[in-house]
């Protein structure tokens, strides 16, 4: 029997401890922005600088013109490119977070290992997906770093870290039938223990309507800091979301940490409802992603953007807060947190 990442010591860092890099997956699939994709390049590549501006960036292009083309957009947008590395890695699809390396770092020495979950493209929705799903693996092999594979699928977007051994997530993502059938709640829990390294895993109900992942955490709730986590809320009583943040909320003011305590709880505006051709997308602005300097965080053309980055940057007293237009990209039903992935600083 393999020996598991926990009993070895190894665990998944929070996404606020320091960063080595971000991985990104260059966007190239035109279906997951119909008619649209060349119109999110600006909003990334701006995502891009900021990242750059304090530590790498690895960015997965499927061949050379790919890469020239990714090029040509960063340099545009002033990217420090020095900060810029790309691997030819094919994938299907942009979404990082999802089919992207776990690193772990190791509790008393210097070293990192990745964990490749499988990956099926939110329970088979969009094939196809096996480029995707062998990335985590191909990173490892370019760094010599051990692999496991617990052989369940599970997604980066899913889980939610303080890096003090608690873990959230959501029922309506990860006991969804579409991912793992033939494993119940205790079950999913053992993995989760067993490859992230965690004590305790904490769960909410519902995600947010238009969310083609079954409600993963990083659009409804997202730790700060290790006992502190922000909460989306919706203030109309007549939208689709309120009544479901509400339950979420309501769960969250329940919960206790490993030491007992309460979590201290921040809510945060939804913004006004985002909908492209009839469709209500999943904008949130708790898709934000953390690096070693800024806050960065999707904005939607809404009144609502200021009030969300100023509570956001009461939040993070060492970091800058910074908003980016999302409005194109999330018609990809993702935004920020959902293209990238942390790799944690040994140092």
């Amino acid at each position: 029997m393999q020996a598991t990442p926990k009993s070895l010591g190894f665990s998944f860092p929070a996404e606020f401890a320091p960063h080595d890099a971000t991985w990104l997956s260059w966007p190239h699939k035109e279906a997951s922005w119909p008619g649209k994709i060349d119109s999110i390049y600006p909003a990334y590549s701006r995502f891009v600088k900021y990242l750059a501006q304090s530590e790498r960036v690895c960015i997965n292009v499927n061949d050379e013109a790919m890469r020239a083309f990714a090029l040509a957009q960063l340099q545009q947008a002033a990217v420090d490119l020095r900060q810029v590395e790309f691997f030819l890695h094919p994938t299907n699809d942009a979404w990082c977070r999802d089919h992207g390396p776990a690193f772990l770092l190791h509790a008393t020495e210097p070293k990192k290992a990745i964990v490749d979950w499988g990956y099926n493209a939110w329970g088979g929705k969009y094939p196809p997906y096996d480029l995707d799903d062998v990335i985590p693996t191909r990173i490892a092999q370019h760094y010599q770093l051990p692999v496991f594979y617990p052989g369940i699928v599970m997604e980066g977007g899913s889980v939610e870290f303080n890096g003090k051994g608690t873990l959230l997530t959501s029922t309506a993502c990860l006991l969804n039938e579409n991912r793992n059938p033939h494993l119940n709640q205790q079950q999913i829990e053992q993995y989760l223990y067993d490859y992230y390294g965690v004590e305790q895993v904490l769960w909410v109900d519902e995600g947010i309507v238009g969310d083609d992942t079954d409600g993963h955490i990083d659009d409804t709730v997202r730790f700060v800091n290790e006992d502190t986590v922000v909460t989306v809320i919706e203030t109309n009583k007549q939208d689709a979301n309120y009544a479901l943040l509400q339950h979420n909320l309501k769960q969250l003011q329940q919960m206790r940490l490993l030491n007992g305590k309460q979590l201290n709880i921040v809510e945060l505006p939804m913004p006004d409802p985002v909908i492209f051709d009839d469709q209500p997308l999943p904008a949130s602005y708790a898709n934000f992603y953390i690096s070693n300097r800024y806050v960065i965080v999707p904005t939607y053309q809404c009144a609502k953007d200021d009030q969300a980055l100023k509570i956001l940057q009461t939040c993070f007293s060492n970091r800058e807060v910074i908003g980016i237009d999302s409005t194109d990209i999330i018609w990809g039903l993702g935004s920020f947190h959902c293209l990238s992935q942390q790799e944690p600083s040994v140092g």
